[in-house]
């Protein structure tokens, strides 16, 4: 079969990206993968593994975002993830950074609180930090049910603390060499448990309406923007994620009114893009894209269970398109990065028909850590094991061993 080389498409036309000259649109996505080192309970450190890994899909030109790291030592929710609070983790992204970028790439530091998403026994025994007290439904990956661990309910100076995290984390990330953050404001972590109603039961001026319940992210924003650089921020949302047991009433409002707030801050606030997980990303584990788009519709749009199943597969998913937050941002040269399920069609299709500006891959890009390459040329894809996401042994394996495609017609 001939796979179409995609190098004349708009995917490899260059782009500008805040102070950023890429030259293609095809974007590292933040991918936990749990290798780091630990160096102490809840402190884990980038490794030489982590250097290689993210040199291997560096590109002259390209933009790498992170595996999500942790801003505070109570931030952390899982095992062998490095974090970016301690001048020991600094140090070992700095030389994430500085093999990066002898390789034309940039990269930035997606920041992370998980929230809720964590317990006690990963947190010197404290409650771990929500918008309410609603516990997570299920149970964490070591079997422990989330519902007899619920979190804390913040208060504002907890909040007020929190966002001051963010700062300090961004700040550690530009001394770490950086080229900037990303506010993790999706699938289902502290700011996205501000922004699911489903989830915040708050009274007060960060609960209720959709404009109190944008507050917290929309205040880390300003602050970190106010830190280091509006230049050097993005943000990340799901609106319509199911992750993490969150779902709203009305995505499509909501995320338009904040997708608007960011288009309208001044430029010394104001991201340079914005990063959203497409509706059929399938990134849920326990629960199928079809079924979660219909229960959604229904929920959503009135209609019954009946029609919501007759549609076909593409009718269902075109219910759930990025357009309106894309048109929330027209004419405030923030830029919009889709990701999920994206294949080497529908990543064409939404640059070339100017859904997206850039596209984000997460598991090709483990399989493929050549897949800028890959694409532009024809070059077919390597199969990912999904077995090895988040741990293998030797720890390399699955994560460094993935050859680049001329290596693998030549058995190099």
């Amino acid at each position: 079969m001939t796979i179409r080389p995609l190098g004349s498409t708009k995917l490899f036309q260059p782009l500008r990206l805040g102070k950023f000259q890429l030259k293609h649109r095809i974007v590292l996505a933040p991918l936990t993968r749990c290798r780091a080192t630990e160096e102490s309970p809840g402190v884990y450190v980038p490794n030489g593994l982590s250097v290689e890994y993210y040199t291997q899909r560096a590109t002259d030109g390209g933009l790498l975002i992170s595996e999500a790291s942790p801003i505070h030592r109570y931030a952390v929710g899982y095992p062998r993830v490095p974090g970016i609070f301690t001048q020991s983790q600094i140090e070992g992204w700095h030389r994430v950074t500085d093999a990066v970028h002898t390789k034309g790439a940039f990269i930035i530091c997606q920041l992370w609180h998980v929230g809720r998403a964590s317990l006690p026994k990963w947190l010197d025994g404290r409650k771990p930090l929500s918008s309410t007290d609603v516990a997570l439904k299920g149970s964490a990956f070591d079997g422990t049910v989330y519902g007899n661990n619920p979190p804390q309910k913040m208060t504002v100076r907890d909040i007020k603390e929190t966002v001051q995290q963010y700062v300090n984390a961004s700040k550690n990330a530009v001394m770490a060499g950086f080229d900037g953050v990303e506010v993790h404001c999706a699938n289902g972590y502290l700011p996205d448990q501000f922004l699911n109603d489903n989830i915040n039961q708050r009274t007060d001026e960060y609960g209720g309406n959709i404009e109190n319940r944008c507050r917290f992210p929309l205040d880390i924003i300003k602050a970190v923007t106010s830190a280091i650089g509006a230049d050097k921020v993005g943000v990340r949302f799901s609106p319509f994620s199911y992750f993490q047991d969150t779902h709203d009433s009305n995505p499509v409002e909501h995320w338009v009114y904040i997708c608007k707030q960011l288009a309208s801050m001044p430029a010394k606030n104001k991201p340079i893009y914005v990063h959203m997980i497409e509706a059929d990303s399938g990134f849920e584990p326990d629960i199928g894209v079809r079924e979660k788009l219909e229960a959604m519709l229904v929920r959503l749009s009135g209609v019954s269970a009946e029609k919501a199943q007759s549609l076909s597969d593409q009718d269902l998913i075109a219910r759930f398109t990025l357009d309106p937050f894309r048109k929330a941002l027209e004419g405030s040269d923030i830029k919009l990065i889709t990701c999920g399920g994206l294949t080497r069609d529908t990543a064409v299709q939404k640059v070339e028909n100017n859904k997206a500006d850039l596209v984000a891959f997460g598991r090709l890009f483990i399989s493929n850590p050549d897949l800028p390459n890959r694409l532009k040329d024809g070059e077919p894809f390597a199969e990912y094991d999904q077995k090895t996401f988040y741990e293998a042994q030797p720890m390399s394996h699955g994560y460094l061993d993935y050859p680049c495609y001329e290596s693998a017609i030549s058995g190099r």
